[in-house]
């Protein structure tokens, strides 16, 4: 379960009858919109040069909301797997892809594990977070939060440079996400050289969040970036997470890497934002900004070695199948679907804390 006050379940496999989620937790009189949830879920769907898997992503929530608002029950969701091709993934049972968990699966379930599509491992799961993320962002605009991602890097292209909010939100034009034209085009053709290679290819995608109040987090144990690193690891293929300037901070001084804190419009403010938000595991009420690695995806069409687990012999594996050439461009918005939650969940607590002790800074 993801979330403290505001709890996230997931449910269902690739292949199965379904994926979904169950979110508890939620005040009652959130608003909840269907076609919004939908038209989320068609973002995380598409992508440039994605999967053909095409499912209706139509969401059928079963509990928790009434004429559009939430009740303070639990909200199940669901969602309908329709198009589905099990063939392909048989002969992984015994021939484990290199870079995926199907021998890692096999070994800690006994083999009981539903391997089709890649079970819990897929991708597919995560439209039941893109799903809940869309709750915790209606949640969050209450209070002036808003979040959005896009791709910084895909192969050897990468945008370089510090970019505002409304710069981000603009990505959504470009088929790879990307908010620079030229750098969107070179995107493009690196998944295209790496689709026809028969081979993938990673990058890089950054979650910017606005209008964190200052005191998000519950340090030593549930600090807000511990919690959000726990979050964007559910998501799969991801390899490497940094706040702000991240690895960068490894090669300056303290006099380089400290935010000077400032005075700005009457309110406190750092001049600059290399710790990304988050000071002490808790929002300094800075933009939070997050970078997010992810690796290529392992399912490629060159042949590789693997081992059969029923010969225990060494073999070649040539996979067949449906798979992304590169998944960055359709994980931006489960990206700003885990931050949400986890955001949601901070500050439902943050809220708790506020009214038991009173507003006022001691």
């Amino acid at each position: 379960m993801l979330g403290v006050m505001f709890r996230v379940s997931l449910f269902g496999e690739s292949h199965g009858p379904c994926v979904g989620v169950l979110v508890e937790g939620c005040p009652p009189g959130v608003e909840v919109s269907e076609e919004e949830m939908n038209r989320e879920l068609l973002r995380r769907s598409r992508g440039f040069m994605s999967t053909p898997r095409r499912e209706g992503e139509e969401v059928f929530i079963a509990s928790g909301v009434f004429r559009g608002r939430t009740t303070g029950a639990p909200i199940a969701i669901f969602l309908r797997n329709s198009d589905v091709d099990s063939r392909p993934y048989e002969v992984f049972r015994r021939r484990p892809r290199p870079g995926h968990a199907d021998y890692v699966a096999r070994i800690k379930y006994m083999g009981y594990h539903d391997h089709r599509g890649g079970g819990i491992f897929s991708g597919r799961i995560t439209a039941g977070l893109v799903a809940a993320g869309s709750i915790a962002r209606s949640l969050l605009r209450m209070w002036g939060i808003k979040i959005a991602a896009h791709t910084v890097q895909v192969g050897r292209s990468r945008v370089e440079g510090e970019l505002s909010f409304e710069e981000v939100i603009k990505a959504e034009k470009s088929p790879v996400r990307c908010v620079d034209p030229e750098k969107s085009k070179e995107m493009m053709e690196e998944i295209t050289r790496a689709s026809e290679e028969e081979d993938s290819v990673g990058g890089v995608a950054e979650v910017l969040a606005v209008g964190l109040p200052v005191g998000l987090g519950e340090p030593p144990i549930d600090t807000l970036d511990g919690d959000l690193c726990k979050a964007i690891m559910m998501v799969p293929g991801v390899k490497g997470i940094e706040f702000g300037d991240g690895f960068k901070m490894a090669e300056m001084r303290g006099s380089e890497a400290n935010d000077p804190i400032v005075l700005r419009d009457g309110r406190i403010a750092t001049k600059t934002n290399r710790s990304g938000g988050v000071n002490g595991g808790i929002s300094n009420g800075m933009p939070l900004r997050i970078r997010v690695a992810f690796r290529p995806t392992p399912s490629i069409r060159k042949e590789q070695r693997t081992v059969d687990l029923d010969s225990m012999r060494e073999v070649s594996l040539k996979i067949e199948g449906r798979y992304d050439s590169c998944i960055v461009p359709r994980a931006v918005p489960v990206l700003e679907s885990v931050v949400a939650i986890v955001l949601a969940d901070h500050l439902l607590r943050w809220l708790s804390w506020m009214k038991f002790s009173g507003s006022g800074t001691r």
